[in-house]
């Protein structure tokens, strides 16, 4: 996906953040305000530069205080099963309690990995030149009348 050369370094700071919260509850997990602080600071720049994230990131946060989803150290995860043949994975967050349902479906492909969402697999418009279309004031052999194409009223008062 190509992006505009002004949002580049946005996108490169909201990589930062999002790195940094991960390596901030890798190296010491009881630092979880440190990383709900960089996760805050994440949502708040997208939101205010109106930026799409990656799917796999937004599933990454809770929506509820801002902190990173973990299995085992910020969050919990279940999986469950709806009417025998619907999947879910329950993700609950340690801090507030918030929990999101996620389908477990291998069939499912997001709206991004489409072929059509993508720009370069677009069909663009034919840029062949195009035939001239000929005046109608022009005759079949190609010479131009001098009358107008139109009748001509000579009702005189």
């Amino acid at each position: 996906m190509a992006f505009h050369t002004k949002d580049k370094d946005a996108y490169q700071r909201l990589n930062y953040l999002y790195q940094a919260a991960h390596c901030v509850l890798s190296q010491t997990p009881e630092n979880v305000e440190l990383a709900r602080f960089y996760c805050f600071t994440q949502k708040t720049i997208a939101r205010r530069l109106v930026l799409r994230q990656d799917p796999s990131v937004k599933r990454q946060l809770c929506k509820k205080c801002c902190s990173l989803l973990i299995p085992g150290v910020t969050a919990t995860t279940r999986q469950r099963r709806k009417k025998h043949k619907t999947r879910f994975t329950v993700v609950k967050c340690l801090s507030c309690g918030q929990s999101k349902m996620l389908l477990n479906n291998p069939d499912y492909c997001l709206w991004v990995d489409r072929p059509e969402a993508q720009m370069e697999q677009q069909k663009q418009p034919d840029s062949s030149p195009s035939l001239k279309k000929t005046p109608k004031d022009t005759t079949p052999d190609g010479t131009v009348s001098s009358k107008p194409s139109g009748t001509q009223s000579t009702a005189s008062t």
